[in-house]
């Protein structure tokens, strides 16, 4: 059986009866087919039991929560079946090693730089963005400091966002990038993509035998799976920006989607909805894969973009971050 993401998106209570989980609401009780389900995601304020909890951690699912504004909060992380202890070793050598950390950090930045140029260029927007990106890589080489390599990828982000915000159509501009909350549509639009992003790929790193917690451009701390935003620089560009720009510029969302809260705006339920609906058609499109000769869906990009790094930490072969070919 084919297993698919599930999002749970309205309020209810989610259990276990015998060998099936159910999820009950006002419109009444569906079982949820377990083998089916390969992670799962919660918006709605869900009353989950400690029987159906265990269920989904013996069947491996990862469960993520995010609260009513549609930013996430936490995952559920069930106990690792694919622990490896040279890789942890491997994997925190290259954390405290200055130089290696550097590398990777670096790395991380330059792809996503890529893929941001990779998204002007397709939009026609790049008007010089590649070269003040030229000068900026060349920074990049030369920074001997996380916090160097941190500061090159912010200027190369905002001048990545002014030239994007021309392809954008009125009322969907960026403006200026501003998060918690987000001052406008096209930000919220953004912080809600890219949190959906940062789940699936804490989801993909669970399925791996990396360490989400030790991480090389952010910082590692407490109550957060850092590796997965390492990860999510790549990504952003060529998933969350490319659906925020096909979603408004095809007019599939329009103001009526959004809401005014917290002296900021976000996405109503029903905006939610259809956000996620095209989310998800999005991971599952195929793309021909260069170096495999054979079709993968861009959900599949992220793990072997977790498999890619692998064969750096144990030195098989050299970490190359993804640049979109499509």
């Amino acid at each position: 059986m084919r297993k698919r993401s599930l999002t749970l998106l309205s309020d209810g209570t989610l259990f276990r009866w015998e060998n099936t989980l159910y999820f009950e609401n006002e419109r009444g009780k569906k079982p949820l087919a377990v083998e089916g389900i390969y992670d799962l995601y919660i918006y709605g304020h869900v009353t989950i039991t400690s029987q159906a909890l265990h269920y989904l951690a013996q069947k491996g699912i990862a469960v993520h929560f995010f609260n009513h504004y549609g930013h996430y909060d936490g995952s559920f992380y069930p106990r690792e079946s694919l622990n490896s202890g040279d890789l942890v070793i491997r994997q925190a050598e290259h954390y405290l090693d200055g130089e290696k950390r550097l590398m990777l950090a670096r790395l991380f930045v330059r792809g996503s730089a890529l893929n941001m140029e990779r998204n002007l260029k397709r939009w026609k927007v790049n008007d010089g963005f590649s070269e003040e990106l030229r000068g900026l890589l060349e920074e990049l080489e030369g920074a001997r400091k996380i916090t160097e390599v941190m500061n090159v990828e912010a200027r190369i982000r905002e001048a990545y966002y002014s030239r994007w915000d021309d392809h954008l159509p009125e009322g969907f501009k960026i403006v200026k990038r501003t998060r918690r909350p987000p001052e406008n549509e096209m930000n919220a639009l953004i912080s809600f993509l890219n949190s959906r992003l940062y789940a699936t790929i804490v989801s993909e790193l669970y399925n791996t035998q990396l360490v989400p917690t030790v991480s090389y451009l952010h910082e590692p701390g407490e109550r957060r799976f850092s590796l997965a935003l390492d990860l999510s620089e790549i990504f952003k560009p060529i998933v969350a920006d490319r659906l925020a720009t096909r979603l408004v510029t095809k007019r599939m969302l329009s103001k009526g989607h959004f809401r005014e809260e917290l002296k900021g705006v976000l996405l109503t339920k029903e905006g939610m909805k259809k956000v996620l609906s095209e989310y998800e058609k999005e991971l599952t499109k195929s793309v021909k894969h260069p170096e495999l000769k054979r079709n993968v869906t861009k959900k599949r990009l992220i793990r072997l973009e977790a498999y890619k790094l692998i064969k750096h930490l144990v030195g098989v072969k050299e970490y190359e971050p993804l640049v979109a070919w499509f």
